[in-house]
Formats: C-alpha cells, sequence, structure tokens
C-alpha cells in the first residue's frame, strides 16, 4: 500500500519515465505485471476469461486493465475509471531535418492545445515510437528516449524585439522550429537508428527505419517545491498523475470486486482516433467480455469516473474563475460539472463521488466555468453516450495547464488514490441509487 510519504517519489518516477504516451503505457504496464495482472493480445483468441486480473493495450499508446473477482460469466457490474495519456506536445514532422543560416533545424507539429510561450529555452530531447524491419523482413516497433539535451527553441533577443513584453504574438509554423545543431543537415533515419542500438542492441545494418512517431520533451526533472515542499512540479501532470493514480488504486485494491480502467491516447486532439475514446477499443474489450444482454445489465448497474485534472485558482488572475466554485490547492479531488455536457456529471454521479470521498476520508470540491469563458472537455461524456455509462467527472487541481511546466499539490494526487482505491473496493450497493432516490 503506498503511504502518503512514498506517494511523490513515486508519482516522479512515472512521470520521469513517461515522456511519451507510448512511455506512460509501458510505465503503467510494468506496474500491472508486478501486481500480478496478465497481458492479453487483441489478436489473440482469450475465451471465457476466469478470475483474475488483466490488461491489454492498443497502438503501444492505450491500454485497458481490467480484474474480474469471479470470471467474466459471473460478473454484475464494474467500477469503471478511465484517464488519457497524452499530453499537448511539438510531434517532429516526417521530413524533418533542414538547414537554415548555418543551423540545423527540426520541423516539427504542435500537438493539442499547447500554451506555446513556456517552449521558448528549454532543454529538449526527443522520445517517442520508431518503426523498423529485420533483416528477416519482420516489421517491429521499439520505443525510443535519448534522455539528453538536444534541442532547444530560442526566444528573439529583446534588443531585436523591444515591445515583446507589451504584445506578444506567437507564429506557429515559423516561430516554433527547435534547433538541433549548427553545420550541414545530418541523415535523421541514421540518429535513430545509432540510437536504436543503444538501447535495445540492435546494429544499424540489422535494422531498416520505416517511420517514427516523435516528439519532443523537456529534460527537466520534476520537482517538489514550496517551503514544505507541497508543491509538484513537471511536465504532463496534465494527465499522467491521473494515470498514475488510476493504474496504483487498480493495483492495490483488494481483489474482491470486479474493476476496469481504460487509459486513452488522443484526448488532447479530440479522441478520434484507433486508441482515443471515441474509437472502438472499450467497447470492443466489454462485448469480449460479456454476452449482449448481460453486458447492458452491467452498464446499467455501473459507474465510470472520468479523471482528468482541474482548474486550480490561480492567485493573479481569481477573476477568471465562477464565484464559490474555484477549486482549492490541497481541498482534495475536484467534481467538474458543467450544463452544455462537456463534462458528464449528473446529480446522482456527484452524490456518489461525494459518498466515495467520505468513505476515503478525504476532502472534495466542485468546479463550474465562468458562463463567458468556453469550457474544456475529457473522455467522460464520450465513454457516457458511448456506452449509455453513469459517469462523474473529477481531478486534481493544477496550475498552468497545457504549459510544457506544471505544477500541483501532490497531497491532491494522494487523495485521489485513496479515493479510486475505495471506488475499486466498493461493494455494487455503494455504487447505484434506487428508482426512488433511496441508496
Amino acid at each position: 500500500m503506498t503511504t502518503q510519504e512514498q506517494y511523490p517519489r513515486e508519482l516522479i518516477h512515472f512521470l520521469e519515465t513517461s515522456p511519451t504516451a507510448f512511455h506512460a503505457v509501458t510505465s503503467a504496464g510494468h506496474l500491472l505485471t508486478a501486481a500480478g495482472f496478465q497481458r492479453l493480445h487483441e489478436q489473440d483468441d482469450w475465451g471465457e476469461l476466469g478470475p483474475g486480473s488483466y490488461y491489454v493495450s492498443r497502438n503501444d499508446s492505450t491500454v485497458i486493465a481490467f480484474r474480474l473477482a469471479q470470471g467474466a460469466a459471473a460478473c454484475q457490474a464494474l467500477r469503471m475509471a478511465g484517464a488519457h495519456t497524452d499530453s499537448p506536445a511539438l510531434r517532429v514532422k516526417p521530413n524533418a531535418v533542414h538547414s537554415v543560416s548555418g543551423y540545423v533545424q527540426l520541423g516539427v507539429e504542435i500537438y493539442g492545445g499547447a500554451l506555446l510561450a513556456p517552449w521558448f529555452d528549454r532543454d529538449c530531447s526527443l522520445a517517442g515510437r520508431v518503426v523498423w524491419r529485420s533483416m528477416a523482413g519482420q516489421v517491429q516497433t521499439s520505443l525510443l528516449d535519448f534522455r539528453r539535451p538536444l534541442l532547444t527553441i530560442p526566444s528573439l533577443a529583446i534588443h531585436l524585439d523591444p515591445e515583446v513584453n507589451k504584445q506578444r504574438s506567437i507564429n506557429r509554423q515559423t516561430d516554433m522550429v527547435p534547433i538541433l545543431a549548427l553545420g550541414d543537415a545530418p541523415d535523421f533515419s541514421a540518429l535513430l537508428a545509432e540510437q536504436l542500438g543503444r538501447q535495445h542492441g540492435i546494429k544499424a545494418e540489422q535494422a531498416e527505419l520505416l517511420g517514427f512517431d516523435l516528439f519532443l520533451y523537456d529534460v527537466q526533472a520534476p520537482s517538489l517545491l514550496g517551503l514544505q515542499q507541497e508543491f509538484i512540479c513537471s511536465a504532463r501532470l496534465d494527465n499522467l498523475m491521473s494515470c498514475h493514480a488510476l493504474v496504483q488504486a487498480l493495483c492495490e485494491a483488494e481483489a474482491g470486486q470486479d474493476t476496469l480502467i481504460v487509459l486513452n491516447d488522443h484526448e488532447e486532439v479530440g479522441s478520434t482516433s484507433m486508441a482515443g475514446a471515441q474509437g472502438s477499443f472499450l467497447k470492443d474489450v466489454l462485448t469480449r467480455l460479456f454476452a449482449p444482454g448481460q453486458l447492458q445489465r452491467i452498464v446499467a448497474r455501473s459507474l465510470f469516473v472520468s479523471v482528468d485534472n482541474a482548474h486550480a485558482l490561480h492567485p493573479n488572475f481569481s477573476n477568471k474563475y465562477e464565484p464559490g466554485h474555484a477549486p482549492a490547492m490541497q481541498g482534495g479531488p475536484v467534481i467538474k460539472i458543467n450544463a452544455n455536457q462537456r463534462y458528464a456529471t449528473s446529480g446522482v454521479s456527484a452524490a456518489l463521488l461525494m459518498l466515495l470521498c467520505q468513505e476515503a476520508q478525504v476532502p472534495c470540491q466542485k468546479f463550474v466555468m465562468r458562463n463567458d469563458m468556453a469550457c474544456g472537455s475529457t473522455i467522460g461524456p464520450l465513454t457516457a453516450a458511448a456506452l449509455g455509462l453513469a459517469t462523474v467527472d473529477v481531478g486534481v487541481p493544477q496550475l498552468a495547464m497545457h504549459s510544457v511546466r506544471e505544477t500541483a499539490a501532490w497531497l491532491d494526487g494522494y487523495y485521489l488514490l485513496r479515493m479510486l482505491q475505495t471506488f475499486f473496493d466498493a461493494a455494487e450497493a455503494r455504487l447505484s441509487v434506487s428508482a426512488d432516490g433511496t441508496n
């Protein structure tokens, strides 16, 4: 059982080993395997699964893990929860390397709704997935992480842009191009092949590079700061704090209940993909596990907790928050509510989440966006609509969401972990409301 003292270091380790969604799924797989979960593969025949703990991935970037207490045939309800593995980032273009005025630059696309200004003057590295063909003709994938500073996007000196502090407009095409080296442009495939050899022992002559999914990331390590080290600062807190809490809570929960988590990719770009929440992965897994009539009954009895970070009150911009609904750090998980269903929370699902927090002995709070501001969304509404599943949106409050360096109170992450473990341990009767409104 993760203690409050252990939690921040375990979270930092998860963040450090997960520079991309691919790595996050691998990190989750290590935790699940250590906890006794058996890996399944979509292309295999699963048969009728008996009692046990299992996980399966798609696209190397999305994972579903579940525990069947008495086997699939005996399942009556699922304690279900989900999050997303991706974060706003800079993705490397296919024909990336080019020379400009003596500099070697790397072309990138902006992935998701990134806050761009904090990317300037950072020490960045590269990580992701490469596709290669072996000498035997087999097409394979491998994860790469250079784990050292390689690139930076330099700011323009104030002497050349005296008005920069009064007004600044960032051109996504021309301003966000990192520099890699001086001189002639190197063979980028050769660089990747060399890294493949260093990490995996595959010699360059044994592998033909065919493609890649690579992202820049800030090499600055996560840190604890504040007088009492109450803050955690890191890239990708949105939404790896949620992923870590879900996996850890599932691993630490008792084996007496039927539980499931899904960690989806591509939430930051709309979730429309084979690995996203608008894809078929979750439904595909559920229909393989349960007969149609049984699945409908299970869904009707189940609750889905959609976990994604929330906006903590920013002391310099308190006017950006709805009065009475500004989440405080160390105030516990935030129930997120939106009348236009950008969040899937209802009065019923909010009440059930509040009761779970009470049982876990952790505080909770509520967030509503101002009427004159647009509201973000999560995988919650997509999952609720696809399955007809009662859903509540909840998350840890944080600052600087979608920045390359985000800030949260790590204690809120620990509160989330404890609430989720309580949820996974909960009996069915505590996760439903009867027709006349009584529990």
